[in-house]
């Protein structure tokens, strides 16, 4: 479904912080106007227009008038210097780019950059080299075409191992008010997503579980709640004001609300059924401390941008197989040795999921899309994630195989490590990584962001070594403890590990 699906007046959006508000009578006629402007600027079906913004109603605006039209969004992350927002912009061949003037400073340093890119809009105040979209909108028609093709969304990657690549998936032969993206119909199945959902967003839209998300809120009728940025008592604050249903969060969110004093998390939650999370594997004792708080509302799944399948689980299965994240809904699980050979319940390998069809490509890069291949059957997909399935069939996670350690001949997950320092109350953040070593090839070592009033030095990396060496074989303890001030992570908690790894070599 569409905007203009829902009645007039209901509320689709609100920010959080501002209390800003549009219905979806405004969305529907500002992504009507929209689409008609990238028309009549030459943009047609499998074209892309680009988005660079910070957590805005706009967003959605830009977001529905591409997905009426027949267009592929990419919504680039904000935080990326004007050398990486131009990169992924020309590689994705936007012929549009839309841009928030908040960021006024990378946007106007794109315009030299990107001469090829012949439509460019700014909203929210101008941006020299920019067209004034409010204007673009104003001299545009706010009847619906005839003709409204669905489009959908290419994201880029993390470029975790060189840059990053988009994520295409080919573009369905239907009306936008025929089809929903994939998610919709299991938003609906597994979480009861309908007309008087009120969901929190509290992460940055250009990632791919907050926008789409997002536009499955959309899809049902409900309201959806986007925070200008996280902040843990904000977070809460939120859940109480606008008496939010349901909400997506990642882990290190629930550290850092884990770790509000007891006075900022009186908060009425009364309103909460649901609470999802994904992303990065939960630590054990974080996830148990959140079911004690919120009662069994926790929902984790796991999956991917690529889109090549997903795993669920609810709290009730969670408490009796901690640890996993579930069971498939979307495609069939398989965990391969590097031959490819499918594995015995309780083996680590790589995980793949089959589909009917191979879900997605790497624009522009056949080499990277055959590498997420299965060697021998092309319709399982992989983006590099180690775990293994037990005898009942559910899947668990160790850890990204770029990240494994290798000590003596023995695989590390750091992960497992990371978990049993995640809560530790001298610890603000943490990462374990492997390092070079003479005799052991690798070495575990953690990097880790001290809480405030804790004293780095000595004394507190010998107990955070006998904290670890308390609970796991010694050997997946770090040798050594670096203290930082704090850990290269994206404005969605996500470490960003390969550039941790970097410094650290």
């Amino acid at each position: 479904m569409y905007p203009g699906a829902h009645p007039a007046g209901r509320t689709a959006l609100v920010m959080a912080g501002s209390g800003r508000s549009t219905t979806y009578g405004e969305l529907e006629e500002r992504s009507t106007r929209l689409a008609h402007f990238l028309r009549e600027s030459g943009l047609s079906r499998g074209d892309t227009v680009a988005l660079l913004t910070d957590n805005s109603i706009h967003a959605y605006e830009v977001y529905w008038a591409a997905v009426r039209s027949g267009l592929y969004l990419t919504a680039v992350n904000r935080h990326l210097t004007a050398a990486e927002v131009a990169y992924i912009v020309a590689d994705s061949k936007a012929k549009a780019l839309v841009v928030s003037a908040a960021l006024d400073e990378p946007a106007g340093r794109l315009v030299d950059a990107l001469p090829d890119v012949g439509t460019r809009l700014a909203y929210g105040g101008p941006v020299d080299g920019y067209g004034d979209y409010e204007s673009a909108l104003a001299v545009s028609s706010p009847v619906p075409p005839a003709e409204q093709p669905r489009g959908g969304d290419m994201l880029y990657s993390s470029g975790t191992t060189g840059r990053p690549k988009g994520i295409r998936a080919p573009l369905r032969d239907v009306d936008v008010s025929e089809g929903d993206n994939h998610l919709t119909p299991l938003t609906r199945s597994l979480y009861g997503f309908g007309p008087d959902t009120v969901y929190l967003s509290p992460a940055p839209f250009y990632h791919a579980a907050p926008l789409r998300f997002g536009a499955s809120v959309h899809a049902v009728g409900g309201t959806l709640v986007m925070m200008e940025h996280f902040d843990p008592e904000d977070a809460l604050r939120a859940i109480e004001r606008h008496r939010v249903t349901h909400s997506q969060w990642v882990p290190t969110m629930f550290v850092r609300m884990l770790k509000l004093p007891e006075s900022a998390r009186r908060h009425d939650l009364s309103s909460h059924r649901v609470a999802i999370h994904a992303a990065a594997p939960c630590p054990v004792d974080v996830k148990r401390a959140m079911i004690d708080w919120w009662g069994p509302i926790l929902h984790e799944y796991y999956a991917a941008t690529e889109g090549i399948g997903m795993t669920v689980i609810d709290s009730e299965t969670w408490l009796e197989k901690p640890g996993s994240v579930g069971r498939a809904v979307l495609g069939t699980v398989h965990v391969c040795a590097d031959d490819g050979a499918q594995l015995p319940p309780g083996e680590v390998g790589t995980i793949y999921f089959e589909r009917d069809e191979r879900p997605f490509e790497y624009h522009g890069d056949p080499d990277k899309t055959r590498s997420a291949q299965h060697p021998l059957h092309p319709n399982w997909t992989t983006t590099g994630d180690l775990g293994y399935l037990d005898e009942d069939g559910f899947l668990h996670l160790t850890d990204r195989k770029a990240f494994m350690i290798i000590s003596g001949g023995v695989n590390i997950y750091p992960q497992e490590t990371e978990n049993v320092l995640a809560l530790h109350p001298s610890i603000a953040d943490v990462a374990v990584i492997g390092v070079p070593d003479e005799e052991m090839g690798e070495a575990v070592r953690a990097v880790v962001q001290p809480a405030p009033g804790a004293e780095p030095g000595p004394g507190l990396e010998r107990e955070l070594i006998e904290h670890v060496r308390s609970r796991l074989a010694h050997y997946k303890a770090p040798r050594a403890v670096d203290f930082v001030d704090s850990l290269p992570r994206t404005p969605t908690g996500k470490l960003v590990k390969g550039e941790l790894m970097r410094r650290c070599r």
